[in-house]
């Protein structure tokens, strides 16, 4: 069942309400990695066909539009340019392009100033100190009426010197901007040249890191509900191992031939379900992907789940005390509705090949459906033990808890109300 759900990508609503949270928890996570094990197949072949034709690999994305309507019911449109005081696409075009153009060039011009200037200062700075070193070295030649006029010589040095110094800057200051127009110019013209290569990338870019960002989130949050309910099936399962009541190789029945079923009877003396057996021989038969009816699914129960001893008592051919028919979810809750907590049943589901555990909860109802696809008997898409039999399944839980969250154990089986018996149609 949970393979063929995965297959398709799709669970029944109805199906779906009969889960529990953990269930879908796991359900839903289990779903989410087979989709993301597609998407990875997909997107290595699209790279691999790239490749093939020397194109840069680029993710595909599919883009749904929607249209705007007027007050008339029409399509809503606006033609850029036409209406009054719009501008004409070229010309605004132009006009971003030559905005990026120029603050490119300017952020380059500031850079190249930057090292400009320091060269100058640096330039001016050991001429000075060159200067000064040797007025210091002549001035103490120099009687002491000639200090003054040495005074006046190095002021007027200096003052030349500063003056050089800005005549240098203005220079290149009218260099660098020079410098500047030139590359605004040359930085227009390239990105008017790769306008038509890369108006949509950047925007499609965006877009695809915001929807890989929000699938990792989701990702992370379902991962984190189904984390602490994987590790605790992983001790249940070397619980169950170390037991011995996990069902092994997918042949286990191998040997049950389904065409020597047991024919089971009810003892009209007593409707509390003591059989006996007889052996008549009935043709194999092809079930449907899901029960579509109630004798249809009578059939299944009598073809393939008599002959697996489902729903009896160990090792005696007695109905087991847990054992109800095909009764639903709300005649379930009522015949719990008086217990205390821990006490369950098992009734066979209509939704899949299998059965749903219905569990009495302090506050309320739990139901687990219980996967008999197979040849095995496990809780659909949460619980990794796999038992032989059904009554292995009850038995392992009345002592190992079904879910590390809610902590089930099965303490107390409901029988049966009716008389007679929910189930004697299964074995009629």
């Amino acid at each position: 069942m949970l393979q063929q759900i995965l297959h398709d990508m799709y669970i029944d609503p109805e199906l779906l309400a009969e889960l529990n949270d953990e269930q879908k928890h796991i359900l839903f996570y289990k779903m989410r990695e087979e989709q993301l094990r597609r998407w990875r197949e997909k997107e290595e072949k699209e790279q691999r066909e790239e490749a093939a034709l020397k194109r840069t690999a680029r993710f595909k994305q599919s883009k749904r539009v929607q249209w705007l309507h007027g007050s008339d019911g029409e399509i809503w449109v606006w033609i850029m340019g036409d209406s009054p005081g719009d501008k004409p696409y070229k010309q605004i075009s132009e006009e971003l392009m030559a905005e990026r153009a120029r603050q490119q060039a300017q952020k380059e011009a500031e850079e190249l100033w930057k090292q400009k200037e320091a060269e100058i200062t640096k330039k001016f700075r050991d001429a000075m100190a060159k200067e000064k070193a040797k007025i210091v070295a002549e001035k103490w030649k120099l009687e002491t009426e000639d200090r003054k006029a040495a005074k006046l010589m190095e002021e007027k040095i200096q003052e030349e010197l500063k003056k050089r110094e800005e005549e240098e800057r203005q220079r290149g200051e009218e260099q660098i901007r020079q410098q500047e127009e030139l590359r605004a110019k040359e930085l227009y013209l390239s990105l008017k040249q790769a306008q038509q290569h890369s108006q949509h990338s950047e925007h499609e870019d965006q877009e695809w890191k915001e929807q890989l960002h929000r699938s990792k989130a989701a990702d992370e949050e379902r991962s984190h509900k189904a984390r602490k309910a994987r590790d605790e099936y992983r001790r249940q399962s070397l619980r169950a191992i170390q037991k011995g009541k996990v069902a092994g190789l997918s042949n286990l029945f191998k040997g049950t031939s389904l065409s020597n079923e047991p024919e089971i009877k009810l003892n009209s003396n007593n409707p509390s379900p003591l059989m006996t057996l007889t052996t008549p021989v009935r043709k194999a038969w092809e079930r449907p992907s899901r029960p579509i009816s109630r004798e249809i699914l009578i059939r299944w129960f009598k073809e393939e789940q008599l002959p697996r001893h489902a729903g009896f008592e160990r090792n005696t051919c007695a109905v087991a005390p847990w054992f109800h028919g095909i009764i639903s979810r709300q005649e379930a809750e009522e015949l719990l509705m008086n217990k205390s907590e821990g006490a369950f049943l098992v009734r066979v589901s209509e939704k899949i090949w299998g059965y749903a555990l219905s569990y009495r909860q302090q506050n309320g109802f739990k139901h687990f459906l219980v996967d008999a696809s197979g040849d095995f008997y496990s809780f659909l898409g949460v619980d990794p033990n796999r038992h032989e039999t059904l009554t292995d399944l009850i038995d392992f839980h009345k002592e190992e808890i079904i879910t590390s969250s809610g902590g089930e154990l099965l303490l107390e089986p409901c029988g049966q109300r009716k008389n007679p018996p929910d189930y004697s149609s299964l074995f009629e």
